[in-house]
């Protein structure tokens, strides 16, 4: 009996440090994670993102932050001429002027569509997300990527009045409008194919 009591409070302890430990552990080596270089096309998004002033977002707590400063912005689920899926590996928030083109891209698409809406796949990601991301989806950004900062939104391509198909007709109208902006120095935008989405990034004008 003595013999068991002293080995249970042996293994409870052991067992605790392992799951305190497994906790404290980051998922990614940021030092890894700064050494990869963007392409030259990706590269205006980042430095667009920066331009904010908002920090590479690396937990819950970074966005909490920024939040609580009012810094990021809520977005809906539903607005006009979008929609958000659930986010499994990203949160619905933005920073101030994000939030404002994504309404604007919305509503221009809703009005030249006679009221479709497409579909945002993905906002504001930490390192941890990007990271659990990357476990289930090996095209997730390996170094930085402008979702770390607040400021970048996936809008996909196949995805229109909650179907997910292909519509080359309201691809063709959504694109229009991204060129729309981007023309007017708003915005930049990536057709990611692996992805099936339009990345984009809104500029600090």
């Amino acid at each position: 009996m003595k013999k068991f009591l002293l080995i249970i409070p042996v293994i409870f302890s052991h067992t605790f440090h392992g799951q305190k430990s497994a906790k404290s552990s980051p998922c990614y080596d940021l030092n890894e994670v700064l050494k990869v270089e963007p392409t030259p096309l990706y590269k205006p998004h980042l430095d667009a993102s920066k331009s904010f002033n908002v920090k590479i977002l690396k937990t819950t707590g970074t966005v909490q932050k920024y939040i609580n400063s009012g810094k990021f912005h809520s977005v809906n689920k539903k607005g006009k001429g979008y929609r958000v899926q659930k986010l499994d590996y990203s949160r619905a928030w933005l920073v101030s002027k994000a939030y404002l083109n994504l309404e604007r891209i919305g509503n221009r698409f809703s009005k030249n569509t006679g009221g479709a809406y497409f579909t945002v796949t993905s906002i504001t990601r930490t390192l941890e997300d990007q990271c659990k991301l990357r476990k289930v989806n090996s095209n997730a950004s390996l170094g930085i990527s402008s979702h770390n900062y607040g400021n970048s939104f996936d809008i996909s391509y196949v995805r229109f009045n909650g179907v997910h198909r292909p519509n080359p007709k309201l691809e063709s109208a959504l694109e229009k409008v991204l060129k729309y902006y981007y023309d007017a120095r708003r915005i930049y935008y990536i057709k990611e194919k692996q992805q099936s989405c339009f990345h984009v990034t809104v500029r600090n004008y």
